[in-house]
């Protein structure tokens, strides 16, 4: 099936010029994230291919690259790590099964049009989240940069490790490797259309081979064959109950980060839902290849912008590249430095540890940067998913505890107009309070809802009208329309009129209406302004029969 472009577009040179050049920035990227992962370098280049034509049958973003990325990468490595350790799974093989879960979990997201899902995590902890597992990378790539050995079950004792062997670092494997991330820096700032990475590992091949610097310490990939391809296996028992969580994890990660793909490109898709099947069928393809999760990214979208690709053409032809050199070039591949490898993943650390916007979440939103700095050790000190599901719950939390916090205010008239506003210093019409709620009513605030209404109805004295300002009432779920009910029925007991001005969500009304709370108040008191509300009363003198009393 063709990739999907919008009426009247026609791939073009500028497409295929532009799959070449992305081709030429993702061979390197792939083989690196690849071997972050500790799986064979080709499987990197088997993602990229997977993923891109499973994408181009179901995506709809034009733009959107896929394939072997950095971030969901650390997060299954380390689980499969320890499955083969205490199960003794293949890790290949079981990245390829959970490479299926992950897809199916998208596929059925896409279906169920889950797309909102997404939005859970707030830009806080997705900060903090990244800047987790950038730490992350740079505690696993500092050893091939360096040139050492430092292991560890958790990365604070790889790290204290990597102190501990710090005087045997090799000078010139760190020349390698910082050399590639300078060619990538300048690259970028300089000339951001040139493959810096490509350029970065040509050169530290050429400096090898030239200088003979595998004499001096410099270690390489060496031969590199072709994976036999091997047919899915029907996954273990024993595993399923280790990978099915592990799936729902990289799938929320990976949702969230192609909602920031099709957001953040022109291009993307009108329908996030149908990205997410897309990513669905390139996880499965990436499988049928033998080869593990992928996921959007941002980076390599923006390079494909940049390269004028304005349709998935681009992506298939540098599928078609990729493809070439992972059948024929292994022998290529052979002289690649782990150092220089190191460096391209140190490069990709600068773009997901964005310390900017750490610092300006800090300063504008201090509780929030509090939230940000907590899911960034979270996820660095406690076993990275343990960490990432941590920054979740801090999420839902903090959503939950903003819904539960909201407030009741009580609004006063701005003098001269019929404009009624949260100001201490406005009028008030005798006998008459107007409250406003500045939140959907929920179950999770519906208690707090009720305490601080009754609070200002005691606090105000003699009343006979409350005014139930709603316009910030999105929704009102059955716990709080029963607690409305009953704040209701306790202020016409008191003698007190009950309207509601401004409802203006029709969700909101449908619930009202279902739970008979407009009924109970009189549906004529729904009203479109605190005035009209103050105006119907005086109409009938004040007073009006309430429900169950003459």
């Amino acid at each position: 099936m063709a990739p999907r472009r919008p009426k009247g577009h026609l791939p073009g040179k500028s497409d295929i010029l532009g799959g070449l050049t992305l081709a030429a920035i993702t061979i390197p990227e792939q083989i690196a994230t690849a071997r972050l992962g500790g799986f064979p370098p080709q499987l990197g280049l088997y993602a990229f291919v997977g993923a891109t034509l499973g994408f181009a049958l179901l995506g709809r973003s034009r733009v959107m690259t896929v394939g072997a990325d950095s971030t969901i990468t650390p997060i299954f490595a380390v689980a499969l790590a320890g499955l083969a350790a205490t199960h003794g799974a293949d890790p290949i093989a079981a990245a390829a099964l959970l490479a299926v879960l992950v897809g199916l979990v998208l596929l059925l997201a896409g279906v169920l049009r889950l797309g909102y899902v997404a939005n859970l995590l707030s830009v806080p902890v997705v900060t903090g989240f990244l800047a987790g597992i950038a730490v992350h990378i740079v505690g696993s790539q500092l050893p091939a940069l360096m040139g050492v050995a430092a292991q560890g079950d958790t990365l604070p004792q790889q790290l204290l490790a990597l102190v501990r062997v710090m005087p045997q670092a090799n000078p010139w494997t760190m020349a390698v490797g910082l050399s590639v991330l300078a060619a990538m820096v300048l690259t970028e700032r300089m000339a951001p259309r040139l493959p810096g990475a490509l350029i970065g590992l040509g050169l530290a091949m050429l400096a090898t081979w030239v200088f003979g610097l595998d004499r001096m310490g410099v270690t390489t990939l060496g031969p590199v064959a072709p994976v036999p391809w091997k047919p899915l296996a029907a996954p273990s028992l024993e595993l399923l109950p280790h990978l099915v969580p592990l799936a729902l994890l990289v799938a929320l990660v990976v949702m969230m980060q192609t909602a920031a793909v099709d957001r953040g490109f022109p291009g993307g898709a009108e329908d996030i839902n149908a990205d997410f099947r897309g990513l669905g069928a390139g996880n499965l393809a990436s499988a049928a290849l033998g080869a593990f999760p992928v996921n959007a990214s941002p980076p390599r979208t923006a390079a494909a912008v940049a390269a004028g690709i304005t349709s998935q053409m681009g992506a298939l032809t540098a599928a078609g590249v990729v493809a070439v050199l992972a059948l024929t070039g292994g022998g290529l591949m052979a002289a690649i430095p782990h150092a220089a490898l190191a460096g391209v993943l140190l490069f990709v650390v600068g773009r997901i540890f964005r310390i900017g916007a750490l610092a300006r979440i800090a300063r504008r939103a201090p509780t929030e940067g509090l939230l940000a700095i907590l899911t960034l050790l979270a996820v660095v000190v406690l076993p990275i998913q343990a960490g990432i599901a941590t920054g979740i719950g801090l999420a839902l939390l903090h959503g939950v505890w903003s819904a539960t916090h909201s407030s009741v205010q009580e609004l006063t008239r701005i003098p001269g107009t019929t404009i009624w506003w949260p100001a201490a210093t406005g009028e008030r019409e005798p006998g008459v309070l107007v409250a406003a709620f500045q939140a959907p009513l929920l179950f999770s605030n519906a208690e707090n809802f009720r305490a601080q209404l009754l609070a200002l109805i005691a606090a105000r004295g003699p009343l006979h009208l409350l005014v139930l300002e709603a316009s910030a009432i999105a929704d009102v779920d059955y716990t709080a329309a029963e607690v409305l009910g009953q704040v209701i029925a306790d202020c016409h007991g008191k003698g007190i009129h009950v309207s509601i001005a401004r409802l203006e969500s029709l969700r909101a009304a449908r619930s009202l209406t279902r739970h008979g709370i407009l009924d109970l108040i009189q549906t004529d008191a729904r009203t479109h302004s605190v005035e009209e509300a103050i105006r119907y009363l005086d109409q009938r003198g004040g007073l009006r029969p309430m429900p169950g009393r003459a």
